[in-house]
């Protein structure tokens, strides 16, 4: 009988341990669950930060909007390289032979080749040793136990397989891992008396904006126009320009002539991206609710009327040579994996964005610019006029903001531990949604949830127990923008100090809307005022009174040293203060003590000397602790 228990013990010792074996190979720091925009972003990062990484994506494809939907035509922030976003543009540019290459069509400054995203993104993914992929993965169930998550994925070819992870990121379209999750979300329009922004409508609703189905078409320079799609009425699309068919446009202002639409999308080598908001491929429905098998009966009606409108695109205005690019996707009917989503659902996260901490981040009781891990330049731009009803909607069409910086606490869910939440379901007001579902900042999100997830994973904390300032830290280490600031470029040697002085309100940026790209400037070379100085005495309130005696409305360079000395005295802060070491590091001009200092100069010498980024930190409202 005891041999009989020993021989027992032994086989169980032998089964559990070859299962932790098992589950060993699939246990990793960060499970990420889309391999879109944000997902690919997301694990670059946190796997350049030491994370054991692995991306699940349902599709052979990466990159989700930018190419396995098709939108390979880039929205705002070209002044604004930031991080990952930057580095994807510069492959591009590499790859097709300079920036200039890539403005083909006029609605973008960076516009390629759908397959050269993908591949672009795969050599990114490629060349990290810390994360893999599984394409081709669906996730079926997840659950928390202790401080893990559990997840159980069905992998084509290879059936279901067990992942243990730290932490999760969703970067799925729709926010389907949230719900999965538990976390508390919104789908459609909150009313003003909700988010008390001017344009939002009276009343809520679960209007949600149109989708796209995308197509990519290719010149063959011979007639290849396809059979007239069943129920094809090209009323649908008259207005889609100026032709002699268009009586009663829904946009009169918006109607442009038949090659400026073509040209619209154009891609390099002779391929148009068509996804045309003015009474073409728009299409409406809400899927968000629904199930994956619901999902894709519908979008077959969506496929289908983007098939329409490319008939309507040969047949009627001519362009008979056009026709679905056989060299872009694998897929049996040559269209996207997957339809641009422009919104989805939005979690109720520890802070929530909206329009007026865009246009008055200074005045808002939360004061979330200290906070912020991503920047976008782009207008507020939802599209609704597929939505029968639209003109009771608010006009939200291009509706003019400044640059902004995006909040972390956005990223994080209210009431789940252990989840992060990135691409467009964020907390995130539906009308501030119209501008951070763009693909610069949607990348930078995805950047910004890496980040915070390998720093939990490497201090051992909860997700919103990591400080604010470290993942901010982590962003500007990856010449990424905390503050939409156009001073200096990301490789000037000032760029890192008036963004930290930037996020700090010691001296404040002044942005203003100029057609689509938005601004935001420190006005570094301006002089600095006294009346400027509030943001200081914020976070140094001693030295108010004594500065307060001198009385003048202008610092000289020794006046601002003086001072600085002085907060440092008070602070106790063991430091030295070299004005001629500092200013011919950062190639100021020549120093003159006696002339006015300029803001630039100011917030390098608080920076340097101070430090209150780092000496300072701030709650994920923004508050200082």
């Amino acid at each position: 009988m005891k041999n009989l228990l020993q021989t027992l013990c032994g086989l169980f010792l032998v089964v559990f341990y070859s299962s932790c074996m098992n589950l060993g190979d699939n246990r990793v720091d960060v499970l990420i669950v889309g391999g879109g925009v944000s997902g690919v972003t997301s694990g670059i990062q946190a796997a350049r930060m030491g994370a054991n990484t692995l991306i699940l994506e349902e599709t052979t494809w990466l990159g989700g909007m930018l190419t396995s939907a098709g939108v390979s035509a880039v929205d705002g922030n070209y002044r604004l390289p930031a991080g990952l976003w930057g580095e994807f543009k510069n492959r591009l540019s590499d790859y097709y032979g300079g920036l200039d290459s890539l403005k083909t069509g006029w609605v973008s400054n960076v516009l390629f080749e759908p397959s050269v995203g993908n591949k672009i993104f795969h050599e990114m993914v490629s060349a990290e040793k810390n994360l893999k992929v599984w394409k081709q993965t669906r996730l079926e169930e997840v659950k928390r136990v202790g401080d893990e998550w559990i997840a159980k994925v069905n992998v084509e070819g290879q059936g279901m397989k067990t992942v243990r992870s730290k932490v999760m990121i969703d970067a799925t379209e729709l926010g389907d891992v949230a719900k999965m999750c538990g976390v508390g979300y919104d789908i459609g329009m909150e009313s003003k008396n909700d988010t008390h922004e001017d344009i939002a409508p009276e009343k809520p609703n679960n209007i949600v904006q149109d989708i796209t189905y995308v197509a990519i078409l290719k010149d063959y320079g011979k007639d290849v126009t396809i059979p007239e799609p069943e129920g094809y009425d090209p009323k649908e699309f008259a207005c889609a320009c100026a032709n002699p068919v268009c009586i009663t446009p829904k946009e009169p202002d918006r109607v442009w002539s038949k090659e400026m639409m073509i040209t619209y999308g154009k891609l390099p080598n002779h391929k148009y991206m068509i996804n045309w908001p003015i009474e073409g491929n728009d299409y409406y429905i809400n899927l968000i609710e629904m199930s994956p098998e619901e999902r894709g009966k519908a979008l077959e009606y969506a496929k289908h009327y983007t098939m329409c409108f490319v008939y309507f695109l040969q047949h009627e205005l001519g362009y008979n040579t056009l026709g679905l690019a056989d060299d872009e996707y694998p897929t049996e009917d040559k269209l996207p994996f997957i339809p641009y989503h422009r919104e989805s659902r939005r979690i109720h996260g520890l802070v929530r964005f909206n329009l007026n901490h865009a246009l008055n981040p200074y005045t808002q009781d939360e004061k979330l610019y200290r906070t912020c891990i991503a920047v976008g330049d782009y207008p507020v731009d939802h599209h609704h006029t597929r939505y029968h009803g639209y003109e009771e909607l608010p006009n939200l069409y291009f509706h003019p903001i400044p640059s902004y910086g995006l909040p972390l606490g956005t990223l994080i869910p209210k009431d789940v531990d252990g989840l992060i939440v990135a691409e467009k379901s964020i907390s995130v007001s539906n009308i501030i949604n119209g501008t951070t579902r763009l693909q610069p900042v949607v990348l930078q999100i995805g950047q910004a949830a890496g980040a915070l997830a390998a720093l939990a994973v490497k201090n051992n904390q909860k997700i919103d127990e990591v400080s604010v300032r470290d993942v901010q830290n982590a962003i500007l280490d990856a010449k990424g923008y905390l503050l939409p600031y156009l001073d200096v470029p990301v490789t000037d040697v000032k760029f890192a100090s008036y963004q930290r002085i930037g996020s700090t309100g010691i001296l404040k940026g002044e942005g203003k809307n100029v057609d689509w790209s938005n601004q935001t400037w420190l006005r570094a070379d301006t002089v600095l005022l006294a009346s400027e100085l509030d943001g200081l005495f914020d976070v140094y309130p001693a030295s108010k009174d004594e500065w307060k005696k001198t009385g003048t409305e202008k610092l000289s360079i020794a006046e601002a040293v003086q001072l600085v000395r002085k907060i440092a005295e008070n602070e106790r802060l063991a430091v030295t203060v070299d004005p001629e070491t500092l200013w011919k590091a950062y190639g100021f001009q020549t120093l003159d003590m006696n002339r006015d200092i300029l803001r630039g100069e100011m917030a390098v010498l608080i920076d340097q000397v101070l430090d209150p980024f780092n000496k300072k930190q701030v709650s994920i409202t923004g508050k200082y602790i």
